[in-house]
């Protein structure tokens, strides 16, 4: 007996056929449209954003009676005469004396924020100690405290100590990792660091000077630099701070320059304030340009393969 097989053809609809070939289409439009949208939409937010940063340089190329009340963009008359005010000097003080003085500050404050940032972190994230989850909640909490609350009490402080109109009420905190937001990001960061090397390290006599030292430090080096970015220009872009405890303009930072040609009783070089925000914004922009690409660093943990 001959076994007889049946084989099913399924012949599509035709009607189904013709209409596979329009679906394409329809679908190809619709995300053309949508990526034609998105981009009108980002390209005009970048507009908006991007529009008082250009009116910022354009203008520091205007003469000051230009820039107040004039509606167009583009400077209809270019000078370089504010710059040339700019480097001159304003209060009897040398425009580089400006400039060293916040260079003076960035650096410190870097500095002092990573190095004892780091070393709270790692007793936080790496030693065991009585009370450690209640003394880390509190550093927390003072995230949530507002500034404002305690000028008033550290300027009793540091006048009293005759701190003021020195540099030091704007930089001893840094070096006390007063700093929340960075000791718990570098927390964040060493905590997801594998405790395998340092249990490698305390096999081969490491304590933790030298498990600090040698290996949490070099793989810390992208959190590292994002919190030198962010130390910077915080510092850099600080007003406040400089306008409470710094009272001689030979101290004066560029936020403070920058006030010094505002004068709401006399003549305001508008054009000159341009000028230096202008040359304000260069260190930043370049700091930023040069580690901005250790931001988003991973963590090598090569010491684990093999």
């Amino acid at each position: 007996m001959t076994a007889l097989t049946t084989r099913t053809v399924v012949v599509p609809d035709e009607r189904l056929r013709a209409r596979m070939p329009r679906r394409r289409r329809t679908d190809t439009g619709r995300r053309i449209a949508g990526s034609v949208l998105f981009h009108t939409v980002s390209l005009a937010l970048a507009i908006v954003v991007l529009y008082p940063a250009a009116w910022m340089v354009l203008s520091a190329f205007k003469p000051s009676s230009d820039i107040i009340g004039d509606v167009d963009l583009w400077p209809e008359n270019p000078t370089l005469q504010n710059f040339a005010d700019v480097l001159e000097g304003i209060a009897g003080v040398s425009f580089w004396t400006f400039v060293g003085n916040s260079l003076v500050l960035a650096v410190l404050t870097v500095v002092g924020v990573c190095l004892s940032s780091a070393v709270s972190a790692y007793a936080f994230a790496r030693i065991e100690f009585r009370g450690r989850a209640f003394w880390f909640a509190l550093m927390i909490g003072t995230l949530l405290l507002p500034f404002h609350v305690v000028i008033i009490p550290q300027y009793i402080v540091f006048n009293q100590l005759g701190m003021v109109n020195t540099f030091t009420p704007l930089l001893i905190g840094k070096f006390l990792a007063t700093e929340a937001f960075f000791v718990f990001l570098l927390v964040q960061f060493m905590r997801s660091v594998p405790r395998d090397l340092d249990e490698a390290a305390r096999i081969d006599g490491a304590g933790h000077v030298r498990i600090f030292a040698q290996i949490m430090l070099p793989l810390m080096r992208p959190a590292l630099v994002t919190c030198s970015i962010f130390a910077f220009i915080g510092s850099w872009n600080d007003f406040f701070g400089p306008l409470l405890y710094l009272k001689t303009p030979s101290l004066y930072t560029m936020p403070m320059a920058l006030r010094l040609f505002v004068d709401s009783t006399s003549t305001s070089n508008f054009g000159a304030q341009m000028a230096m925000a202008v040359l304000a914004l260069l260190p930043v922009l370049l700091f930023f340009l040069i580690f901005q690409r250790y931001i988003v660093g991973g963590i090598a943990t090569s010491g684990l393969k093999g």
